[in-house]
């Protein structure tokens, strides 16, 4: 198999030497800022969001293969990025359409995968809210809008990262023990779905295909459980099966110390899964510190417990696979 110049260097841009992608995510932005607001006690101005996102890339990119980060507050912080680090930018409006039903995404205005190229971006990322649950119409809706944005990602030569993120097609908790029993389902389904080429995707954004905090016998478990750890190890290997693409697990900001669990259940499942594209779970609890103290102190936060949340999870990508091994080959120059 061979694949264009431009998504080859791109992927190499975003990965490390061993082709393991270990990307930081700072394209955090409606609930970044809620969250801010909130720890402050009033307004978060435009020049505040580009400072946090600017400490957390200067201090975490030097232990990262790459950044996720927006064009709307992130492009100054894009400039600070170690020069090791590839650069991703988000192409998806924050949050979804709540006037009607399906969490239908939409795109940024005045934003174009061109655009985002030529903005210094390696990589396109899109953030996809998706159960294959849902009725047809609204499935029907969502892959056609990642068809089109597949194609465009092919005729602007950048790859593709696709991000979904699963939801209760009823209304119900997603954070509740009967999601959890149905999540496992979802996440290998959606995977199954946007693997195919008709979709150009790249690199599958995944959440772990369990709930961490209903896994009997884990440091995450609150009591009830929805898997035994067979089970749960059963899930993380039905859902990796179900790709034919390099697939990165994400954080979907859960604490540092259960994601880093969810990585060693992959392991010990042998996913083959290429990395992570974690953000929340690194810096999240860094929010409070800046919004009371300011930004020296929040700086001082990331270089002890935001570099000690990155190089927890670097840990356990010492056994991760690579993106180009989902293609059977050894190296990514053999994709050439």
């Amino acid at each position: 198999m061979q694949i264009t110049p431009g998504k080859l260097a791109g992927m190499k841009a975003v990965a490390d030497s061993s082709g393991t992608i270990a990307a930081a995510a700072m394209d955090q932005r409606g609930s970044l800022q809620k969250a801010l607001a909130k720890e402050r006690g009033g307004d978060v101005t435009d020049a505040m969001m580009e400072e946090f996102k600017t400490a957390v890339t200067e201090v975490l990119t030097p232990h990262a293969s790459a950044i996720l980060l927006d064009p709307q507050w992130g492009l100054p912080a894009s400039k600070r990025r170690s020069t090791n680090a590839g650069l991703l930018l988000a192409y998806e409006k924050s949050g979804y359409d709540n006037s009607q039903p399906g969490r239908l995404p939409d795109l940024l205005d005045h934003w174009s995968a061109r655009r985002l190229k030529e903005s210094g971006a390696d990589c396109v990322k899109v953030l996809l809210y998706y159960t294959p649950f849902d009725v047809s119409d609204i499935n029907e809706r969502k892959h056609s809008f990642i068809e089109r944005i597949g194609d465009e990602c092919r005729a602007n030569d950048i790859p593709f990262f696709l991000e979904f993120v699963g939801y209760d097609a009823n209304g119900g908790d997603e954070k509740g023990l009967d999601y959890a029993k149905v999540k496992p389902q979802v996440v290998a389904g959606s995977m199954a779905e946007f693997t195919q080429t008709r979709y150009g995707v790249d690199v599958m954004k995944v959440e772990v295909p369990v709930n961490m905090k209903f896994v009997e016998g884990t440091g995450a478990c609150a009591g009830s459980s929805a898997y035994s750890r067979a089970e749960a190890i059963a899930h993380f290997q039905a859902a990796a099966e179900a790709a034919t693409r390099p697939f990165i697990y994400l954080s979907a900001g859960v604490s540092n110390a259960e994601f880093t669990e969810s990585l060693e259940l992959a392991v010990e499942a042998k996913t083959g899964f290429a990395g992570v594209l974690c953000g929340r779970a690194t810096w999240k609890d860094g929010i409070p510190v800046y919004g009371r103290a300011g930004i020296d102190a929040f700086r001082s936060w990331l270089e002890t417990e935001g570099v000690s949340n990155i190089s927890n999870v670097n840990e356990r990508l010492q056994a991760a696979g690579s993106w180009f091994g989902a293609y059977g080959v050894e190296s990514a120059d053999a994709l050439a």
